[in-house]
């Protein structure tokens, strides 16, 4: 940058100035591209429970509470039990540090995954697809489509659901007559990404 050589005369550390400017403005976007690019690489979705192209993200929640399970016998194999899901039940953050509460998740009355904001909106939906979270000792990872939503927020244009970077949640391995009709509950954490259409 050539600075005339009036301006100069009147402003002795204009030119410096500048040059200062711009190396802090351009290693703050060098500083922004990383950061971006390593959030990329933390949060990648396998393909199979991607959304589809057309929505765009409008909610980013985490999630801290348990999956319910209980035990019960296999009708085919009544020698056989198992732990089935009841339902979740978790409270819904706008942070990652858990502090900011802006909504809950459960089951509503026909068995729906439900998230519901603070707002009053709510959406229910259905899963599409899964994937084994990286973590094997963790529930899957989801694709959801909302079937039902209600209220006037947030939540009520939301056409796809994700459940992505689950800890935690998944039933015991085994389970035996002794425990047939207990309840547990695993306290899991996740993240559900919220979708509508562009």
């Amino acid at each position: 940058m050539i600075i005339p050589a009036t301006v100069l005369q009147f402003f002795p550390n204009f030119e410096r100035s500048i040059i200062d400017y711009m190396a802090r403005t351009i290693f703050s976007f060098i500083m922004a591209f990383y950061a971006l690019t390593g959030f990329a690489q933390d949060k990648s979705v396998p393909l199979s429970i991607q959304v589809p192209a057309g929505n765009r993200l409008i909610l980013h929640t985490y999630a801290k509470g348990v999956q319910v399970y209980i035990c019960s016998q296999d009708p085919t194999d009544t020698s056989r039990y198992t732990w089935a899901l009841v339902a979740p039940r978790a409270s819904l953050y706008a942070d990652s540090s858990y502090r900011q509460l802006i909504g809950k998740h459960y089951f509503d009355a026909g068995k729906n995954p439900t998230w519901q904001n603070t707002d009053g909106s709510k959406v229910s939906g259905v899963k599409l697809q899964q994937a084994g979270s990286p973590d094997s000792n963790a529930i899957p990872w989801l694709l959801l489509k909302a079937v039902a939503t209600n209220g006037t927020g947030v939540l009520t244009p939301v056409t796809f659901i994700q459940r992505i970077s689950t800890q935690g949640g998944k039933a015991p391995a085994t389970a035996g007559s002794a425990q047939k009709g207990q309840t547990i509950e695993v306290p899991y954490t996740a993240e559900y990404l919220f979708y509508e259409k562009e």
